[in-house]
């Protein structure tokens, strides 16, 4: 397949500077003498100049050049434009392109875009709006708000964040519904994900794939906060499972369970945050999966 690529570059995502990166784009690009095209992204999602492109001018790649935000904000406009998507990371988690296997080296992800192979990528509506990595109601979507709202970012910044809202966070009241099957719970967080990573090498829902046609959600109930961090850290190694009976919902600090679709009434009002940037909450969430959703250059 002849490749054109355009490259999306977020001028404010993540914490490095985006000169360096497009002297590399353009070096590594020409020397695979590939046809290319560096563009900015924007605020607004008007991406009717990049359809455009691909239409009349024949490009076969949209390569973000950004963090989760990004890549959803584009991917989201894109997905029904026959491409296929590439990221080079520079956000501050890079979640989908951690789970994806993409290298955080801009040399490395540049060099899996030129020779790699793409395959048919999952992702999933929360009433209606595109996420494809992690969304989730509840205390990391505060801490996404309060992250937000910072001019410093990176892991340091998100981390601290983290710390203060922990000290302050309360549970939030949910009704979640699978299949039929209802159940209340109070709860610090509920975190729907398509791939296995919180962001930064963090894993949440270890059995999490981008290709199963599943979405993987994590409930943190209430517990007292001293449990809490190590509850958590139990669950990023991955030795919580959910017991499917009903007695266990009682017992368990931490559920989990896989399911194509689900429904969640948000009693509290509890924040929400779609692939770590804030969105305004509602009081009820229908959440589905689309299977094979886009194409994604992967390892």
């Amino acid at each position: 397949m002849n490749q054109k690529i355009a490259y999306l570059i977020n001028p404010i995502s993540g914490t490095k500077g985006k000169e360096k990166i497009k002297a590399l784009i353009e070096s590594e690009t020409k020397k695979e003498q590939i046809p290319f095209e560096i563009l900015a992204t924007n605020a607004e999602a008007n991406y009717d100049f990049v359809k455009d492109k691909i239409a009349n001018e024949g490009f076969t790649h949209i390569i973000v050049v950004g963090g989760d935000g990004t890549v959803n904000q584009v991917i989201n406009v894109l997905r029904f434009e026959p491409v296929i998507f590439g990221i080079i990371p520079m956000g501050s988690g890079n979640g989908l392109a951690r789970a994806a296997g993409i290298s955080m080296k801009p040399k490395k992800a540049l060099a899996q875009i030129f020779h790699g192979s793409s395959k048919k990528t999952d992702a999933f509506l929360i009433n209606g709006q595109f996420s494809c990595v992690l969304s989730g109601l509840g205390f990391d979507a505060k801490v996404a708000y309060e992250f937000s709202t910072k001019n410093a970012r990176g892991l340091f910044t998100y981390t601290t964040q983290g710390l203060i809202e922990f000290f302050k966070t309360q549970p939030y009241q949910f009704e979640v519904s699978i299949n039929g099957f209802s159940f209340f719970t109070d709860a610090f967080f509920i975190s729907i994900a398509n791939c296995n990573q919180f962001g930064n090498n963090v894993t949440i829902a270890p059995k999490a794939s981008l290709q199963d046609g599943l979405l993987d959600v994590v409930i943190v109930q209430k517990m007292s906060k001293s449990l809490l961090p190590f509850a958590v850290l139990k669950q990023i190694r991955g030795n919580n499972i959910l017991q499917e009976q009903v007695n266990q919902i009682t017992k368990n600090n931490i559920l989990y369970f896989q399911t194509p679709q689900l429904k969640i009434k948000n009693l509290k009002y509890a924040p929400l945050h779609i692939d770590g940037e804030p969105k305004e909450t509602s009081s009820e969430f229908t959440i589905e999966v689309i299977k094979g959703c886009f194409d994604l250059v992967q390892s």
